[in-house]
């Protein structure tokens, strides 16, 4: 059955009332109706049966030949069956429509007491936009099928119609008065608000009235630019963040709002006034400059004026009006424009209730085929022009109609060509993607034919016979089941409805298998909020990703950036991220950082500098997840690898100190990795590595060092020594880069590959110097010409080399010689500095250009050793960093030559000139750590050993005590042990008490029992022997060394040898005569006795030699120190008390006098307490009491 026969009012609003057809109500159609194209159904849409009567405005009422809708509507009701029946809802429609708002009203408030309101009236008259006062049609009227005519004046007093509480005339008598009262006052409390509101707008309006003379002076001198209005700005502040909202611009919308915090973009009525609303931003810019020329050729096509007729120079001339004739034209062309668009949403309107109504008709009976044909639609499928969402479904809750094709010989006027043309061009700017998958879905529509019973049951008891097959389109799920989408678009408009709900009810686990639908249907669908929500759900499809979740999420997100393009990226999927950069959930935050990098190649270079790197910086500094810090330092890394705008340079060096100075080692780590790289590569693209990245932090380590004098901060120097290292690979690729020789690079030709060794394995791909070059061949070929260049053509020209050599080596060299030498941490970061620099650069570089800075400082040659002051430069941190760090970064014979001799050198200049020994000590501390240093380190030892001097010998047994952790017992056995005992032979006394602390060593890390027992016979030989008795220095290095070992050395020497001997070093003490003597070794009885204390004493030993030790020491520090005798007293106390409840000690497992000091190294806090000596002799003693 066709559109244009159908009464769409034939329905009664009853349940209980049964429902007819009139078979024969197009019967009574006249000639005259069909020559005009459309049909005369009693409420047939004016649109299409006279076109031109939407452009007037001077009438109230539409009609059909003169005769009103509601007399057409009486008359079809006439001819039909006088069964049919009209149900309220059209009658409400028919009022409205003809603006008849009074008796709607009436009719609204009858039914509302009888309790059967329409939701038709009831929302028209709940819309204020209905009564405002204006030229143009209001959106409500328009949605409700208003006609142009005037709408009704609202009361200035009165909100909404529904204000006005109907309900409570009713005679149910429920509502209290006082509820009533609270009403009233609220409404009375709105509508004076409302009215000083309008009285102020009005107030400022009359002031910025600009007087009439003054506007003559503008419109006759064009130049001068008129003052903006406060309404006008009003009203273009809210069609710009109007547009801005429909444009997906939220955080510019948000922006924009704020600053017009004293505007309500929510409401048009907020502007003034009795303000009509313009059409929207897009609508104006398109109509501004083409409103003339459209209005001529509406005349020349009305008129069929061929422009090969018109003068030549019609098109050129220039209007000659007058500036009030140009006004009414330019105003009528508004009025035109606006009666344009309210036409075709009014036509849109009606053919999307006319789809209803078909639907509906569907539902209720089926037509038979006979009167399906015998009357053909009338009207246009041109100007048809149906929602997106509508039409484009093979829908299965009904029978399938086919349509007729449109009667072609219906005469059209020229107004009706234009509105068709208008109609066309936009249909098919709409849908010609999908011309030809609706061209073959409209194909298979009108195929499919189903056979008709061959029955004359009626079409009521069809329905209801039907009814009993439970199917449910009433809900949402079924009117999506019950219409199958059959083109592109309208599945992607139907997953767009469905995957919110399917989306909730699927398994956390399993989820990711959605998001290859979330993002095919927001690549596609049509709707920008749409889009937005299916991107909402794709970032908070899972409530903590995993890593494997997250990598499918950014997969998806870049492939549909790929897709959708930059623009878009911004405006959809950075809101979606800058929505959760807050998120409580670490792994949403992660996703966060971990997009933005992802998504860095695909956005606009302008947001990926401002916006982007303003994101991650916030969260770098704020967020508290060390994982989220991390992922957020690597995605800067991206950003810098895409960057362009060199002004972002100081922002990039601070967001690299910033992550170097993270207390998370997995953020610095990133920063080596990632960050470094990029942003090296970026500085060298900008030129200024050499110029300022690099000397930036050379001077904040010089700084650093001034600011150092009274303590040096060994992080901060770390953190810059670091980020050095991780910029030699960037730096010696700027020199192949820009070496003489690069133009002469080419990959033809036999090119010896790079051996594995000849660069330090990278921290990551990103220093590695063949990625930054470009290829392993091509850098192959660049050192081959390096090392060509370096050795026999010199460095002339070579300004990048030139600058490393000239301003680099020597301002490093400088701070190095600056540095605390007893600092073992600063000692290895720049040994490691040096090393990999050395590596990296080359063995020929490293012996052209390095050592020999290095040798000029340090002069080794015996010319320049002063006995009495000594060579000041040998005591500092040059030696062990160009040892460690220069000397060792080769392992060839001839290196290790240069290692020894220098060494050698060292330590006997050092020795002869009576110098500091600080220097040689963490040259052997830093080599030692190495096992492959070991046979190394002995020769040069050995050569010390047999060294004529006694001042060597006595240096090289000293450095034995520095090297023997960590090396093995089978080197300590055949090359150590005999080396001290040949010292301990020789005539000097001085040289036998520099073995003791080296044999106190071997005591503490052998277990092989021949090596200790030939140790302990040294010892021993060194106790017992009388030749020894009056050695002072040799007893106060055995107790140092004693009380050094003791704790950690073999129980069983610990007990047979240590604590005896000490006994009879404490009693011996007590006889000597000279009180500097005895009070030095009872300093060293007491720390020996305290370290000593903490260990596992068994009863026996407690008795005969502890106890006894301890009296013996209290005995002098009874007249020599009166503090340290209180402490003594007490630490004898336990001990007594231990013994005597042996029992409970045994229980324990260890009678430790410290064990009191729980929570911490017993031995630690006890030594703290020692250093307070100064407290009185009563707080000393609590120290050992027993806690309760």
């Amino acid at each position: 059955m066709a559109a244009g026969n159908v009464n769409p009012f034939n329905v009664s609003d009853s349940e209980e009332e049964a429902e007819h057809r009139q078979d024969g109500a197009d019967s009574e159609r006249s000639p005259s109706d069909e020559a005009q194209g459309h049909s005369l159904g009693p409420f047939s849409p004016p649109a299409y049966s006279e076109p031109a009567v939407l452009l007037s405005s001077t009438r109230t009422s539409p009609s059909v030949d003169g005769i009103p809708a509601s007399a057409a509507a009486v008359a079809g009701i006439g001819v039909g069956s006088a069964e049919t029946r009209v149900s309220l809802d059209a009658i409400a429609a028919q009022l409205l429509r003809d603006q008849y708002i009074l008796t709607a009203l009436e009719l609204h408030t009858e039914l509302l007491e009888a309790g059967r309101e329409l939701p038709r009236l009831r929302d028209y008259f709940s819309n204020p936009g209905n009564f405002e006062r204006q030229s143009g049609t209001p959106p409500a009227c328009k949605e409700q099928g208003v006609g142009p005519g005037g709408p009704l004046n609202r009361a200035g007093s009165i909100s909404t119609l529904d204000s006005l509480d109907f309900a409570r005339y009713s005679d149910d008598g429920n509502r209290e008065s006082d509820e009533r009262v609270a009403v009233l006052e609220f409404e009375l409390r709105k509508a004076k608000e409302t009215i000083q509101a309008l009285r102020a707008n009005l107030t400022q309006a009359a002031e910025c009235e600009i007087p009439s003379q003054e506007r003559k002076n503008y419109k006759s001198s064009p130049e001068i630019q008129e003052p903006i209005r406060p309404l006008e700005k009003r009203a273009l502040n809210f069609l710009v963040n109007e547009y801005l909202l429909k444009n997906e611009y939220k955080l510019t919308s948000i922006t924009f709002s704020d600053e017009n915090d004293d505007q309500d973009f929510e409401l048009w009525d907020d502007v003034g006034l009795n303000i009509p609303k313009p059409p929207d931003l897009l609508h104006v810019y398109r109509n501004c400059g083409n409103s003339l020329p459209l209005n001529m050729n509406t005349v020349d096509v009305a008129v069929s004026v061929d422009p090969s007729d018109l003068p030549g120079d019609y098109f050129s001339q220039e209007p000659v009006q007058q500036t009030e004739q140009q006004e009414v034209v330019q105003e009528l062309e508004y009025q035109i424009s606006l009666l344009n668009t309210e036409k075709q949403s009014l036509a849109e309107q009606i053919k999307k209730l006319q789809s209803d109504i078909q639907a509906l008709q569907r539902n209720v009976s089926s037509e038979t085929t006979t009167v399906m044909k015998s009357t053909p639609s009338k009207q246009d499928p041109l100007c048809d022009k149906p929602p997106l969402d509508n039409g484009q479904y093979l829908d299965i809750r009904g029978v399938t109609e086919t349509d007729s094709p449109p009667d072609v010989n219906a005469t059209k006027t020229s107004t009706t060509t234009t509105t068709t043309t208008d109609c066309t061009e936009s249909i098919t700017t709409a849908t010609q993607p999908h011309s030809k998958l609706k061209s073959q879905s409209q194909r298979s529509k009108s195929a499919v034919l189903f056979d008709q019973p061959n029955r004359n049951l009626s079409p009521v008891f069809h329905q209801a016979l039907l009814s009993f097959c439970r199917m449910s389109a009433d809900s949402r799920l079924g009117s999506e089941v019950s219409r199958i989408a059959d083109s592109e678009q309208s599945v992607m408009l139907m997953l767009g409805r469905c995957l919110p709900h399917i989306v909730p009810n699927v398994l956390l686990a399993k989820r990711e298998e959605l998001i290859p639908l979330i993002l095919c249907t927001a690549c596609l669908h049509p709707e920008p909020k749409e889009r937005d929500q299916l991107l909402h759900i794709l970032f908070n499809l899972i409530k903590r990703p995993d890593d494997e979740q997250r990598q499918m999420i950014l997969t998806g997100c870049v492939a549909f950036a790929r897709h959708v393009g930059p623009t878009r990226v911004e405006a959809e999927l950075l809101p979606q991220c800058w929505e959760q950069i807050n998120h409580k959930y670490p792994e949403r935050r992660l996703l966060v950082a971990e997009a933005c990098g992802a998504l860095a190649p695909y956005l606009p270079k302008e947001i990926r500098s401002s916006l982007v790197l303003s994101m991650l910086q916030q969260m770098l500094a704020e967020d508290k997840a060390d994982m989220v810090r991390e992922a957020v330092v690597k995605s800067l890394g991206i950003i810098m690898g895409y960057i362009d705008d060199a002004d972002k340079y100081s922002q990039g060096f601070e967001l690299m100190l910033l992550s170097l100075g993270d207390p998370s080692e997995r953020v610095v780590s990133a920063t080596h990795q990632v960050f470094i790289p990029a942003f090296a590569a970026w500085c060298t693209e900008l030129g200024n590595l050499q110029s300022q990245l690099m000397p930036s932090l050379l001077t904040r380590i010089e700084k650093l060092l001034k600011q150092g004098e009274y303590g040096l901060d060994e992080h901060k120097l770390h953190m810059y020594l670091s980020a050095l290292q991780s910029l030699i690979p960037a730096l010696f690729a700027v020199l192949l880069q820009n070496a003489p020789f690069t133009s002469r690079a080419n990959l033809q030709g036999d090119v010896p590959p790079i051996e594995v060794t000849r660069f330090p394995r990278p921290v990551s791909p990103l220093q590695d110097v063949a990625t930054i070059v470009g290829s392993r061949e091509q850098l192959a070929v660049l050192l081959q010409l390096y090392d060509h260049q370096l050795q026999h053509e010199g460095t002339t020209g070579w300004d990048s080399l030139l600058w490393v050599v000239n301003q680099f080596l020597p301002q490093i060299i400088e701070i190095v010689g600056r540095i605390n030498v007893t600092s073992s941490t600063c000692v290895h970061e720049f040994s490691r500095f040096f090393w990999r620099l050395c590596r990296t650069f080359g063995k020929i570089f490293t012996n052209t250009k390095v050592k020999p800075q290095f040798q000029e400082i340090l002069r080794l040659s015996e010319e320049n050793v002063d006995a009495t002051a000594g060579n000041g430069i040998l005591t500092k941190a040059t030696v062990p960093i160009y040892a460690t760090g220069v000397l060792t970064c080769y392992n060839q014979e001839e290196d290790r030559k240069l290692l020894v001799g220098f060494l050698e050198d060292v330590m006997t200049t050092l020795s002869l000139s009576h110098a500091p020994l600080d220097s040689l000590k963490a040259s052997f501390v830093e080599l030692g750590a190495n096992p492959a240093y070991h046979e190394l380190l002995l020769t040069v030892l050995w050569y010390g050993v047999v060294h004529t001097s006694a001042l060597v010998r006595c240096t090289a047994a000293r450095m034995f005590e520095l090297i023997l952790r960590g090396m093995s017992e089978a080197l300590i056995d055949k090359r150590v042990a005999p080396a001290l005992i040949t010292l301990c032979s020789g005539p000097e006394f001085s040289v036998r008490i520099s073995t003791i602390p080296a044999f106190g060593t071997i005591m503490e890390t052998v277990t092989q029992k021949e090596l200790l027992e030939r140790v302990k016979m040294q010892l021993a030989s060194f106790l017992e022997d009388p030749q020894y008795q009056d050695q002072h220095s040799l007893h106060m290095e055995i107790i140092k060394t004693f009380g050094r070992v003791g704790p950690n050395a073999e129980p069983r020497f610990r007990d047979e040898f240590v604590l005896p001997h000490l006994h009879k070093l404490a009693l011996c003490n007590n006889q000597q005569t000279v009180e500097s003597k005895r009070i030095d070794i009872a300093t060293q009885l007491f720390e020996a006795y305290s370290a000593l204390s903490c260990c596992f004493i068994s009863e026996e030993l407690m008795v005969n030699h502890f106890l006894p030790g301890l009296r013996c020491l209290r005995t002098d520090m009874e007249q020599l120190s009166p503090e340290h005798e209180v402490i003594l007293s007490s630490m004898i106390k336990e001990c007594e008390i231990k013994v005597e409840n042996k029992g409970i000690g045994e229980a324990q497992g260890s009678i430790s006098i410290a064990a009191s000091l729980v929570g911490e190294d017993a031995k630690t806090k006890f030594l703290s307490k020692m250093g307070q000596l100064t407290t009185s002799g009563a707080m000393l003693a609590n120290v050992f009491q027993r806690k309760k």
